[in-house]
């Protein structure tokens, strides 16, 4: 899809109230989770495991999910390679204004190209985008398949689906790698719980 182009006459109106300020309120540092990988990864069952712990500590989360998000949000959008990018346009946005109001968002999408990463990345301060990648592979995401998606890809009744055929572009330096086929729920959630108190967004 072409980019949308905004009218010189429409500004960005800054409030009294900053997203530091909502963060300092909230006690923590706003940021995005982004959880990227293949179709049964573990994705969204990791993210809503981090967001339940997170939540136990009185942090104040949202999650966004693949699947949920095109149910409302995107759901006029299909599954061919523009759509997917104009999927993965429209969560960043959203997850942009979620941040801003002090929350530490979560994303659980295939999101597999580089480049759309990328431009969501560049929307948000550096060090607020946390690109994880859920390197599970897809042998063991095939074995998986918890919705029957690899079997009808395989015969055809699924198109451009990810691995299978249409392709998946693995990030290149993501902030943190997790492999749920290696490691356990608990495992991969106590590394990424980690990562975010080392670098101060549980205050």
């Amino acid at each position: 899809m072409n980019k949308i182009n905004i009218d010189d006459n429409v500004v960005w109106h800054h409030h009294q109230i900053e997203k530091h300020d909502r963060g300092q309120l909230k006690q923590q540092k706003p940021c995005l989770l982004w959880f990227t990988g293949l179709s049964g990864s573990g994705k969204s069952t990791l993210a809503g495991a981090v967001e339940a712990v997170l939540f136990k500590r009185s942090q104040h989360t949202y999650l966004l999910d693949g699947d949920n998000v095109r149910h409302g949000l995107c759901g006029d959008l299909g599954f061919s390679d523009d759509d997917r990018i104009e999927n993965i346009r429209r969560v960043g946005e959203v997850a942009k204004l979620m941040v801003d109001a002090g929350l530490i968002v979560l994303s659980a999408f295939i999101s597999p190209f580089k480049s759309e990463r990328k431009v969501v990345r560049e929307l948000f301060e550096q060090g607020e985008f946390i690109e994880v990648h859920i390197a599970t592979s897809l042998a063991v995401c095939e074995s998986r398949d918890p919705k029957g998606l690899y079997q009808k890809a395989r015969t055809g009744e699924i198109k451009n689906f990810t691995g299978i055929s249409s392709e998946y572009q693995a990030p290149v330096n993501p902030e943190l790698i997790i492999d749920t086929d290696k490691q356990s729920i608990e495992q991969s959630v106590d590394s990424i719980i980690e990562y975010l108190l080392q670098r101060g967004f549980l205050l």
